[in-house]
């Protein structure tokens, strides 16, 4: 069971978030918050594997959250519950070790699948919001030569996955474009992001564009 966090200080939105997730019999909605605070201790108390936090709440907002849970509860993948407009909180939470972010519009079925996805480590984020997210809010000034510098150790296999979790490709999406199994590519992503440094595949699609990845040709 994918054991979930409902963080919102909307009692309405997670009596609704809930209702979705009870339907789905491998998703179990392990604990609920109105406030950051009280979802980092969520986190801690009940081994959550998936949290969904607001990312503006009273009391300690879902950014403070999100840093601390990656510290104090490293099994917890953070997913950020937002709208529109609210780019450069979700910019923010990202760096902080979100695993990616959700609209609070988002259909049940993209729910359910964006908490399973979650669940084991991959970006919740569509290709184009990734794009956008990390041109307009995490790049600036264009290539970095720090970045440079971190993916000249990769190999070249590796260097494309970087490249194709830049896009926002998903595992499979990356499996097929590079004839490789899933499992490869898992692995290949796993040394990608111990070499980088970055905690998980969001940070690491920074560092695909900071370093040019996105501009360069295949292999």
């Amino acid at each position: 069971m994918i054991r979930v966090l409902i963080a919102d200080d909307e009692a309405l939105m997670r009596a609704g978030i809930g209702l979705i997730l009870a339907n789905a019999p491998d998703v179990e909605v392990a604990a609920e918050a109105d406030n950051g605070p009280a979802a980092v201790r969520a986190c801690q108390e009940h081994k959550v594997d998936v949290a969904l936090l607001d990312i503006r709440m009273p009391g300690g907002d879902g950014l403070a959250a999100t840093r601390e849970i990656a510290r104090l509860s490293p099994r917890t993948n953070v997913v950020v519950l937002t709208t529109f407009g609210e780019d450069r909180y979700v910019a923010e939470a990202m760096r902080s070790g979100a695993t990616g972010f959700l609209l609070k519009d988002t259909g049940p079925a993209d729910l359910v699948h964006a908490v399973r996805t979650a669940a084991r480590g991959e970006s919740v984020l569509a290709q184009q919001i990734t794009r956008r997210l990390v041109e307009r809010h995490l790049v600036s000034g264009g290539a970095s030569d720090e970045a440079r510098q971190r993916v000249r150790k990769l190999t070249p296999t590796e260097r494309d996955v970087l490249r194709l979790v830049g896009t926002g490709a998903s595992n499979a999406e990356i499996a097929a474009e590079l004839f490789l199994g899933t499992g490869t590519v898992k692995a290949h992503l796993s040394r990608v992001l111990t070499q980088l440094g970055c905690a998980n595949r969001v940070q690491a699609a920074i560092v695909a564009h900071e370093a040019g990845l996105l501009t360069a040709q295949p292999g």
